[in-house]
């Protein structure tokens, strides 16, 4: 099996010392990754249900009624974070219940908006 090695990039201008950031820039994969995920997130209404779902479990219905929203709006919003890999969901019988994914990007995601926002997280 070959190796693959990383080309450093020869920049046009030399000021004297190696750049550290060729070493630990993030490829372009990852960038585009989080990007997307970013991008869901600037949508104010998706962003209002991410936070909503970071925080309990929901179906459409009440999902709509906490943001003032319609349920296909609502069904909308969901699809794409879904998409995104930002909220997971379960069915229960008829119903449908969604929530914030597990991960450790979630989890950074929803503390980043937190401090951002400046928002306390409600506690039982």
């Amino acid at each position: 099996m070959i190796e693959e090695t990383k080309m450093e990039p020869t920049l046009p201008h030399h000021h004297g010392e190696d750049s550290l950031l060729t070493h630990c820039m993030p490829d372009s994969t990852t960038i585009h990754t989080v990007a997307g995920l970013l991008k869901q997130l600037g949508d104010p209404s998706r962003l209002k249900i991410f936070w909503l779902l970071c925080h309990c479990e929901e179906c459409v219905i009440n999902i709509a009624a906490l943001t003032e929203m319609s349920s296909p709006a609502v069904s909308h919003h969901l699809r794409l974070l879904k998409s995104s890999g930002l909220i997971v969901s379960r069915r229960d019988g008829k119903e449908m219940y969604y929530k914030a994914a597990n991960t450790p990007m979630v989890r950074s995601l929803h503390a980043t908006v937190e401090q951002i926002a400046n928002i306390s997280c409600p506690t039982p």
